[in-house]
């Protein structure tokens, strides 16, 4: 299968569109300080001209000047009709957290993109590793789950790293690398089960009250089915003891890594979804770009009478410029196009508050015409401000989810979740709803979602599992 080969132009269009803003802003002011035939401010004041002209040629001036800018105009236009990046750019890398069609209201910014993967692979400069354990380590790190525990056993780490990457090593070896894994940031990761998460952050925490790593070291079991008696009996506590153990543990995090610690860096919306009086939304750009035009009197004076380096230069000049204004043009609009899709669709979302509709790239993709890598580029990493407050533009989406009592058939997960999130906070703790009993619930309300699926949405709402409710509300 051959390469794919992109244009100079296409790379830019792709490279400006997944730009964030303020990266967007220094690189045009950056290019308007490395190219000297691009100013700033107003295209229609006369710039200062190389030439000799005086001011008999003057309406010549004004004649070439304006042919110039049609001529440009015209460019413009036929690249942005002939550009053809929809169907021949390639797919964007998929980045750990979203999932390629996301949409959780996380707190998200567009920073270096830093996943938890790397800021674990950062931690590996502290800590003394031969190449050997460095490789371990690395594919330690690359098999944790998206909440930080590893759930996978040492024998098949090691039969992975054998078949996978020639390394033969043994199960204490790679619980030697994995317990330096456990001694890194956030406290917690790298555990295998949520006990030994506990026990990692108790044993990191100077506040931890006495009996806490005891609890947890032999008296787990007892303590997940809230035989409290028992372990004040056992472990000699009065009840006030285990009641400091009780609510130390329950600020603990269930998962080391949280959806909110995958993005750290300052955000900035890019666009702002505006509502008026009468209940109409409207979108408008939040760029704050200077207008960047062309020098034509260079054009002009050197263009054709100047030596053949010069003529080179400023054509090549123009033609950065060109580019530049087809990519910036074609950014603004995909940008308007999507978020003009979404707010149709969700209009009830943004008026009321109401649940989101099923709504995913792929059919912002069918509606629009745009491809679905450019509406991936679009939606990842970008901003939209709404009242006030900064959303991520992938929160306004959502996975269809069949549903036989809504008119199009379909419900979305959003919908679902917030659901769940009602009837868990509304439960009897003493009777706490399980993934199935949700799961059969649902499909009383003729909503067809499996249990495996009410687990997904539990863990992504942070909620632990019914008999953990059961316990922590007693």
């Amino acid at each position: 299968m051959l390469a794919q080969k992109l244009t100079q132009q296409q790379m830019l269009v792709v490279h400006l569109l997944e730009m964030p803003l303020t990266e967007l802003e220094q690189s045009v002011n950056a290019e308007l300080d490395d190219n000297p035939a691009l100013e700033s401010g107003d295209a229609d004041e006369p710039a200062d001209t190389a030439g000799d002209a005086t001011s008999d040629d003057g309406a010549d001036e004004d004649f070439d000047t304006a042919k110039e800018r049609e001529e440009r105009a015209s460019a413009l236009d036929d690249a942005l009709a002939g550009i053809g990046m929809d169907d021949e750019m390639p797919e964007p890398t998929a980045t750990w957290g979203d999932g390629g069609q996301g949409a959780d209201y996380e707190e998200m910014a567009y920073g270096d993109r830093v996943s938890f993967y790397d800021k674990l692979k950062e931690q590996m400069v502290d800590v003394e590793l031969s190449p050997r354990q460095r490789e371990v380590m690395e594919y330690l790190i690359g098999s944790l789950d998206g909440d930080g525990l590893l759930r996978k056993d040492t024998g098949t780490l090691c039969d992975e790293l054998a078949v996978y990457h020639n390394i033969d090593v043994s199960e204490d070896e790679v619980k030697a690398v994995l317990r330096m894994l456990q001694a890194f940031d956030p406290p917690g990761v790298g555990a295998r089960t949520i006990q030994e998460a506990l026990l990692i952050q108790t044993r990191r925490r100077k506040d931890a009250p006495a009996g806490a790593e005891e609890l947890l070291l032999n008296h787990y079991d007892d303590f997940i089915r809230g035989h409290w008696k028992r372990l004040e009996e056992q472990m000699g506590l009065s009840p006030e003891g285990l009641g400091r153990i009780r609510r130390f543990l329950k600020k603990l995090a269930l998962q080391p890594v949280a959806p909110a610690d995958e993005r750290t860096e300052f955000v900035r919306a890019d666009i702002e979804i505006l509502c008026d009086e009468e209940g109409h939304l409207t979108v408008r750009s939040l760029e704050d770009l200077p207008d960047v035009f062309f020098r034509d009197d260079l054009y002009t004076a050197y263009g054709k009478d100047g030596d053949k380096a010069t003529q080179d230069f400023i054509r090549k000049a123009k033609r950065q410029f060109l580019d530049l204004q087809t990519a910036l043009a074609y950014r603004r609009q995909s940008i308007f196009t999507v978020v003009e899709h979404i707010v149709k669709e969700q209009g009830e979302h943004f008026l009321h508050g109401g649940s989101l509709r099923p709504l995913t790239q792929k059919d912002i993709a069918a509606a629009t015409g745009l491809s679905a890598a450019t509406v991936s580029r679009v939606c990842r990493d970008r901003y939209a401000l709404f009242r006030g407050r900064i959303y991520p533009i992938q929160s306004f989406l959502a996975h269809h989810y069949r549903c036989d009592r809504e008119r199009d058939g379909s419900i979305s997960d959003k919908a679902i979740m917030e659901k769940m999130a009602r009837l868990i906070a509304e439960e009897d703790c003493r009777r706490p709803w399980s993934d199935q009993d949700l799961a059969d619930y649902f499909s009383q309300q003729s909503v067809h979602v499996a249990r495996r699926t009410i687990t997904k949405f539990r863990f992504k709402m942070n909620i632990p599992n019914s008999r953990m409710r059961r316990r922590m509300k007693e």
